[in-house]
């Protein structure tokens, strides 16, 4: 081995003129006849990091200001088309069906190029030829379009000659870029009008092609997968090809630093639906994944709540005109609003539940004591019970996530820069970070019990096999909570307590959630956080679709066998009770 590392080693020793040298075990060169130590060291390049040990033995030749060569002009749109293909290559692997990349994704993706005038039309917006390839790089459907000549104006031919100057100058690296219309993408004017894509925009397109679909993956499922990996979206521009050099300021058109909100990638889905003129929709019917009569179920398998319930949660739809399959159907001219069919589903149940036990702290622990004095109470759902379960793996699953969160490698394997200057310090921090990251790997090893599962959607585990987080609700009936008076079952919750259900658009007015919070019951907080912890949203914004599931529910119409108070209000009968009390109270007062 001392052989490998000192062949191109062979002036003689200084003291024995010896020529036999040897390697240490510290990298240093010895003579071998005389013992002799010098200062010359091996050419390594050590990764690891020993604690007491600060020198590093690297060695790099070749110039400092030379760029790698066979790379080649390419567009952003073609960047965002190896990310796109590659998000839905992984959910081919997840299980969606393969006509969604081939036959809806690939499709809305030519829609967009048309309408943003990059490929597929005679008046491009840009005037280099460039030909587009297809989101399956197997298949050259997409490659017999590309981008034509075409006059433009003169603000488009000055900024064409800035990309062609920037393109071409290699001398000043903080002007140039990999691409060649980075500067369009950095115009946010030029951004805004020409509809130019994004890295959310990525997961809006995504969505509207599942939802196109129908596959039974919703938003909320998508930005878990995002999360935890499955799906690439933070590092996603590491699996570009190596020919696409992302160089100076591409890295602030790929470079993400978080996963955007579930309002943001609806929002921008919704306006890319309009922007790309989308026909109608195919329809949600009741059959559907999609629908809430059916997403409701897996989330009631998912809360432990019982089986009994998903009936009141039809009944609760059809009273708020929301089984209707145009309810749920996108279409741009009659409906051009994209339903949230996760965060109406999880509403609905709240409703639900809110009507059969109240959530008002007093009603559904009144409840529960009723049923827990009850003879054949272990048949029958108790709520404090179902409550304590879900609380501890609640608390078990929120610990969970963020042992998972702060083990995540959130620094890029291919970090960009936008200079030279920024380039040195960020290589450093990068080979410290892999330094001490070595280190916490020996001290902190995984437990022998722990491995990654595989991706679900489904947050929890109820059953009484080994590793499930409690038992099982389903089977348990609604009896005690719900009886039958004329044949007909009514919740023996009598009241029914809900916020001033004024109407107001909801892009411009929120619910205040933050400003209400404290007066709302504790248990209608709970049971929000709870659903807000499955959707991985936040609390505020599902309260504003309960609040629009109230108002079309109680918005003018009578209440569903009992009294509607708003909260802080008192029902007719305290309110006859306290009048009766103080008229007491006053003739037996005497007056001044």
């Amino acid at each position: 081995m001392d052989d490998e590392h000192t062949a191109g080693f062979r002036e003689p020793c200084a003291q024995c003129s010896a020529v036999d040298w040897g390697v240490s075990d510290e990298g240093r060169f010895y003579c071998r006849s005389c013992h002799n130590v010098i200062e010359r060291t091996r050419e390594v390049v050590e990764t690891t990091f020993a604690p007491g040990s600060t020198r590093v033995s690297t060695i790099g030749r070749g110039s400092r200001n030379k760029r790698p060569e066979g790379g080649r002009q390419w567009m952003i749109c073609e960047g965002f088309q190896f990310i796109l293909r590659n998000q839905a290559d992984a959910l081919l692997r997840l299980g969606v069906t393969p006509h969604f990349k081939d036959q809806v994704l690939l499709q809305l993706w030519r829609l967009y190029l048309q309408r943003s005038r990059q490929a597929y039309t005679n008046d491009p917006v840009r005037s280099s030829r460039f030909k587009v390839r297809g989101l399956d790089s197997d298949s050259d459907s997409m490659a017999e379009s590309s981008v034509k000549s075409a006059s433009e104006t003169d603000g488009e031919a000055n900024l064409s000659s800035t990309v062609g100057s920037n393109a071409a100058s290699s001398s000043d690296w903080s002007q140039c870029s990999g691409s060649v219309d980075v500067v369009t993408y950095l115009s946010a004017r030029l951004r805004r009008s020409r509809g130019l894509m994004s890295m959310k925009k990525t997961l809006a397109l995504i969505h509207l092609g599942l939802v196109w679909s129908q596959e039974p993956l919703t938003l909320s499922d998508l930005l878990r997968l995002v999360n935890e990996g499955h799906v690439p979206y933070l590092n996603a521009y590491e699996d570009l090809p190596d020919e696409m050099r992302l160089d100076g300021r591409d890295a602030v058109i790929f470079r993400v630093d978080s996963v955007p909100s579930h309002r943001a990638v609806h929002t921008e889905a919704q306006d890319l639906a309009l922007y790309l003129q989308l026909p109608a929709f195919p329809p949600i019917s009741r059959k559907s994944l999609l629908h809430p009569a059916l997403l409701s179920v897996r989330y009631l398998t998912d809360a432990n709540l019982p089986d009994e319930l998903h009936p009141w949660v039809c009944s609760l739809m059809e009273r708020a005109g929301m089984t209707d399959q145009t309810f749920h159907t996108f279409d741009s001219t009659t409906r051009p609003i994209l339903p949230r069919y996760d965060v109406q589903s999880a509403a609905v149940i709240i409703v639900t539940m809110k009507v059969i036990f109240g959530l008002d702290d007093h009603t559904e622990w009144d409840l529960s004591n009723e049923v827990g004095v009850q003879d054949d109470s272990e048949d029958v759902f108790n709520l404090r019970r179902w409550y304590r379960l879900m609380q501890a793996a609640l608390i078990k699953a929120q610990q969970k996530r963020d042992h998972h969160i702060a083990r995540k490698q959130w620094k890029a394997k291919k970090p960009l820069y936008l200079n030279r200057k920024m380039k040195t310090t960020v290589m450093k921090k990068k080979r410290t970070a892999e330094q001490v990251q070595i280190c916490f790997k020996k001290l902190s090893s995984r437990l022998v019990g722990i491995r990654d599962c595989e991706p679900s959607s489904f947050r929890f585990c109820w059953g009484d096999e080994d590793g499930a987080d409690g038992p099982s609700l389903h089977h348990k009936k609604l009896d005690k909570v719900v009886t039958p008076k004329r044949n007909i079952l009514t919740p023996s919750n009598s009241t029914y307590w809900h916020p001033a259900l004024q109407a107001c658009d909801p892009r411009k007015c929120r619910s205040h959630y933050s400003e209400v919070e404290a007066t709302l019951p504790r248990s209608f907080v709970w049971m929000l956080q709870l659903f807000s912890f499955l959707l991985d949203v936040k609390p505020a914004y599902l309260y504003e679709e309960v609040l629009t599931v109230e108002r079309r529910v109680f918005g003018g119409k009578t209440p569903l066998n009992g009294n509607v108070r708003r909260k802080g209000r008192k029902t007719r009968t305290e309110a006859r009770t306290e009048t009766r009390s103080r008229s007491r109270s006053d003739t037996r007062t005497p007056q001044r």
